[in-house]
């Protein structure tokens, strides 16, 4: 096999982002996202709408992506797509039509986790674009709004968990403190844009304290809601006031947690490669401490591009990439799984 034509069609569908994508080994052919703005009035993602949305933007989106790769399917090796975790509704009009294409064009299948897909995104190669992907051994704090995780990455496909979210991911967090406030979602982004005009050490926070090398933001949360209540019953233009100091003592407190974590893998494990993934790692404030803390603990780090932080196929091809060469194929028996570990 001649690996310079491998091309691998991605599919991105667990959540509410449906993405296509084509990469010709590690190199990006093409990347789409289809987002849905449906949920924005529910102050969430409503699982049956965000499926039924799936099924109208999968087929245009594989096609804009073929063709901005400038290829037909016929030239496709293999075709990859996310199996979990995520929504079951959402994963199966991905895993459906990937079995369906594949079936019909006569080429492996390959299932992905979404976890291990942002982790590997840093090995996606942009035309043009220095490419200077993490060294193995490499840890990596895995930070989404389902997931938080510090994984230490051995092989593009040997991974190890060393901690997680015991509760709420830190993703979720910020999504739900926005919404305290009466922010609208996604309230993620909002929080971080809203931090860089507050004040950090306007209020003060209990740090959660979790065993190991696991996280917890419940109690966060928690605490955020009760002062929110608290100071709202004295004086009910608080929030309004304060909006930009509660946005940017929450994310401060969030942001040293997940630093606190890190640094105890990195002394635990004597690794000093180290790199963010998810979407809240295109947290302004999330990457600027890491390159903070790079330089005190004399860190080798690497921070994704904003395109591949967010969910997106390319991640997902490039993980089929790896499991191409491995020959790691699924049957048709394949099935999707909400709660898809490593």
């Amino acid at each position: 096999m001649d690996e310079e034509f491998v091309k691998i069609l991605g599919i991105e569908s667990s959540c509410d982002d449906t993405g296509a994508a084509v990469l010709n080994n590690h190199t990006l052919l093409s990347n789409i996202i289809a987002g849905q703005q449906v949920h924005k009035e529910y102050g969430g993602v409503v699982p049956e709408l965000a499926s039924r949305a799936h099924q109208q933007n999968i087929v245009p989106v594989v096609d804009v992506a073929l063709n901005k790769a400038g290829i037909d399917k016929s030239d496709l090796h293999a075709i990859a797509f996310t199996k979990g975790p995520g929504l079951m509704g959402s994963l199966l009009v991905g895993g459906t039509f990937a079995k369906s294409m594949a079936l019909a064009l006569g080429i492996p299948l390959i299932e992905v986790n979404h976890m291990q897909g942002h982790i590997l995104a840093h090995f996606i190669k942009t035309e043009g674009e220095p490419y200077n992907p993490p060294r193995f051994p490499f840890l990596c704090l895995t930070v989404s709004g389902g997931h938080t995780q510090i994984v230490l990455v051995e092989d593009y496909l040997k991974m190890q968990v060393l901690g997680q979210t015991l509760d709420d991911a830190a993703g979720e967090a910020f999504d739900k403190a926005a919404k305290i406030m009466g922010l609208p979602y996604p309230g993620g982004p909002l929080v971080d844009k809203l931090a860089r005009e507050g004040d950090r050490s306007r209020f003060q926070f209990p740090a959660p304290h979790a065993p190991g090398l696991n996280f917890s933001f419940s109690g966060l949360k928690t605490s955020f809601l009760y002062l929110v209540r608290d100071e709202t019953e004295k004086d009910n233009l608080f929030v309004s006031k304060f909006t930009a100091d509660l946005c940017a003592s929450f994310q401060h407190c969030v942001i040293g947690v997940l630093m606190e974590k890190l640094r105890m893998a990195s002394e635990q494990t004597g690794i000093k490669e180290i790199a963010i993934a998810g979407g809240v790692s295109a947290n302004s404030a999330l990457r600027q401490t890491l390159k903070e803390e790079a330089k005190n603990m004399g860190w080798n780090i690497y921070i994704p591009k904003m395109e591949f932080c967010t969910d997106n196929a390319a991640m997902i091809a490039i993980t089929g990439y790896y499991k191409y060469q491995k020959k790691e194929f699924a049957g048709a028996s394949s099935v999707p799984s909400a709660r898809y570990e490593f």
